[in-house]
Formats: C-alpha cells, structure tokens, sequence
C-alpha cells in the first residue's frame, strides 16, 4: 500500500489475508514446504533460544505508529538481555531507503517493509523458511502468511517462500456516526451496497456529509473504489492482478462498474466538493468533529475513535449486491521482515513469533495497534471492551477469516502503482477530468509498464 504515505498506510496497507482466525483467503496460497525456492541461508540450522548474552536489535519503523515500538519495549522488559535501537522514518522515506539501508554493513535485524518484491529479488530479505519450521509457524491460518510469501526469488507473490511477518493484521471497512445514522433511518449496518447507497442519499437530502473522505497526497477514495470492486466482480481477479499472475487485468467489468459508481457518488455530492484538497489527517478531524455519516477506513483507527467519539461511532464490512454475499474487504498485515545481512537474526524471529504468541504482546496488538494480533489459529483474542468500535472490528475480521474474503489492497500490485496511477488519476476523476473507462485503462497502462521494466 505502495503503501501509503500518512497514516493509513500504517496498518495496511503493505492493508490481505491476515487476520484471520480461520480458514483461507481466497487468494491462492501453497502449502509450506511447496514451490518454495530457498534462496541464500534458507536451508541454514537457525536457534529458537533467546539465551541471556546481551543483544541489541537495530530496528527500523514507521514514524507515528506505535505499535513496533510498544512491543519492542515490552519484549525488553520480558527479556532484559535484548535491547532494541530503534530508528523511524515516513514510510514514503523507508520506500526510498529500504534498498540501500538494506545493502549496507549495518543492515536492520527488523525493518517495516514496503513492497518486497524487489527486496526479494535483489537478495535484500532473508527467506523465513527455516523459522517457519522452528516455531511452528504450520499452526497459524495459511491465510494470515499468504501475502508475504514469493515464488522463485520473488517472480510472484501468494505462494512459495516466507519473507515477512505482520505486527497486527488489519481489515477496512466503513465507520459510522451512529448519531447521525440515526437521523436516517438507520437501525442496523445495510445488508446490500442498493441499500447503503439509499441512505447516501438520505443523508445528502438531511443536509449532511454522506462520506467524509480524503483524496489529496494519496487517493483516499481508492478504499471505496475497491469496496465496490470486490463486490462487483470475483475477488480471485483482483488478488491474481494484485499477485502478478499471468494475464491478469485490471481492465474489468468490475473495476469498470466500481469506478463508475465512484464518479457517480462524486457528482451528485457524496464525498466531500474538496476531498482532493483533504488529507488523511485532516479527514480524521472532521470526521471526529461530526462532518460525516460514513467515513471508509480501517481497524488502525479504532483506539482513536472510541477515545474521541466515545459510544457514537460503529463499524461495519462493505456489503455485497445480495443480503447472502460473502464478506470481502482489504485487509494486509503490518508487514515486517528480517534483513538478508541481519547481524541478529534468530532473535528478530524469535522477536516476531513472541509478538503472535505472546499473552502481553497480543493485547498491545490490539490495544494499541487496534488489530487482530494474528498468530495461531487456536489463539483467544484479548477481551476488549463491550460497546467499543474496536470490539466491532475485531468482529469483523473474525467474520472476514469465516468467509475467506480478505484481499489485498489494489496499492500494492507494485511499488509504484499508488503513486505513478491510481492516485492521479482518482484525482482527476474525482475532478471530472477523467471518465471511468479512462481510470481503468490508465491504471492497467501504468502496471504493464511496470512489470516489463
């Protein structure tokens, strides 16, 4: 999700198939052990003993997302032989270091990892292979991995070798004021996407804010736009484009129809008359102050909303056409990795499995990172409290894990998908400068040129 560059991307985004207590996505996933192509130390004796000799872990995260952090402190006062040295950069700054940071004689233990493809190709990623066999990593949702493995040095993604770990795993959906839901009629979330667009246009005849969404830096409307998509069409389609299958497109009816109603949704005033003038951080505010019935948006920001809209905002999955359609969304973990040239990589891994495994770290996941921990599949999630929108959230990604319906986020197809495409071209559609079928073919332009590079 490339990710993106304020805070929403914190999550994500790097926004699939995490979660999840249950079952696969539907994206496609091999077995362990399967297609995988071990390269460098894979095949290399690793130790699962922390010992007591003093460690230093360099780690390298996100400015303003606190989750790494947190763990990392809480792992240190569980192991006070570890100390962690932590160095955070924007993520659009560990997009562009990550490659070189990588590559130095001082490589990060732990980096957040923006796409890794590249990373992977270039030998920059140890491959977690080994680890996967010493923790136990078999007893996790094949889900939950499936976005961070590759095939063949990094050909492909969805299947084949581990080169990455979540830090929470998170879903995308739709807030609500339920004040104002109320206001229109609103008694429960709307069971079809006819359903939810009749109470848009509810709220535009009461004089409020139908969505409350940004689309200035980085297209904030894309999270609608795939809501839609995922509905319109077969999922399988979007995660095979996503993963780089041959043949794939993003030239589709779904996608068509998807950008459609987005242009449809801008003209008769459902998203903001200046969404290209709003960024993440400013949507939050007025969404927070009231200025918006629905807002689209992920489980990252739920700690956020109960503190500032205590017991007047909910939570709920994007329906589908019928009220029986499956639940699908954009759900990615926060995806961290070890470095190739990593000085401490048996303590990196054994960091990354207590922070899935770990009684403390689980409940900072979700009390901090607002996200499903991850981690096996027998796991109890921490209680959280009753009434709260993180407890909704966390609900629904249970749910999303029973329909197998996460799906990465269109954003990470390829590292500069987001920003050389989508983005401006939501834009310019957003403005009325583009048209749908324009949107599509410009974004499925911008991909062909990317992969024949």
């Amino acid at each position: 999700m490339p990710e993106f560059s304020t805070r929403f991307t914190r999550r994500r985004l790097a926004l699939l198939v995490p979660l999840l207590t249950a079952g696969l996505t539907i994206t496609a996933c091999s077995a362990p052990g399967t297609e995988q192509t071990p390269s460098g130390d894979a095949d290399a004796a690793v130790s699962t003993e922390l010992g007591t000799d003093p460690i230093t872990l360099e780690m390298y995260a996100e400015t303003g997302f606190p989750l790494a952090k947190a763990l990392a402190d809480e792992f240190t006062k569980q192991h006070p032989n570890v100390t962690f040295n932590v160095r955070e950069d924007q993520f659009t700054v560990i997009v562009e270091n990550a490659p070189r940071v990588l590559a130095s004689d001082n490589a990060p233990d732990i980096i957040r990892l923006p796409t890794m493809v590249d990373l992977v190709k270039d030998g920059l990623l140890k491959n977690l292979d080994p680890y996967f066999d010493a923790h136990g990593w078999d007893k996790f949702p094949a889900s939950q991995l499936v976005q961070l493995r590759l095939t063949d040095g990094g050909a492909q993604r969805g299947s084949g070798s581990l080169y990455g770990m979540g830090l929470g795993y998170s879903v995308t959906g739709v807030f609500y004021n339920k004040k104002q839901a109320e206001q229109i009629g609103m008694t429960q979330p709307p069971a079809t996407i006819a359903e939810f667009e009749d109470l848009l246009a509810k709220a535009k005849a009461a004089n409020l804010q139908p969505i409350m969404q940004f689309n200035k830096n980085t297209a904030g409307i894309n999270f609608p736009h795939q809501a839609l998509q995922n509905q319109f069409g077969d999922p399988q389609q979007i995660a095979d484009w996503i993963f780089q299958k041959p043949g794939a497109t993003f030239d589709t009816p779904a996608a068509l129809k998807a950008t459609e109603t987005i242009q449809k949704w801008a003209q008769v005033g459902y998203f903001p008359k200046d969404a290209n003038a709003i960024d993440y951080t400013a949507m939050m505010g007025e969404f927070m102050k009231g200025n918006g019935v629905f807002m689209f948006n992920g489980d990252w920001e739920s700690a956020n909303l109960d503190k500032n809209m205590a017991g007047n905002v909910g939570f709920f999955l994007f329906p589908g056409e019928t009220p029986d359609a499956k639940r699908v969304a954009m759900s990615a973990p926060n995806t961290f990795g070890v470095g190739a040239k990593a000085k401490n990589a048996d303590a990196a891994a054994y960091f990354l499995n207590w922070a899935h495994t770990n009684g403390k770290a689980r409940e900072i996941s979700v009390n901090v990172g607002g996200s499903h921990p991850g981690g096996p599949s027998a796991s109890a999630l921490p209680a959280v409290g009753e009434g709260t929108v993180l407890a909704e959230t966390l609900k629904a990604s249970q749910q999303l894990g029973a329909d197998n319906g996460a799906v990465d986020f269109t954003a990470n197809a390829t590292g500069g998908i987001f920003a050389s495409a989508i983005t401006p071209e939501m834009q310019k559609l957003i403005a009325g400068q583009q048209n749908p079928q324009g949107y599509v073919k410009a974004v499925q332009a911008e991909y062909e040129k990317e992969l024949s590079r």
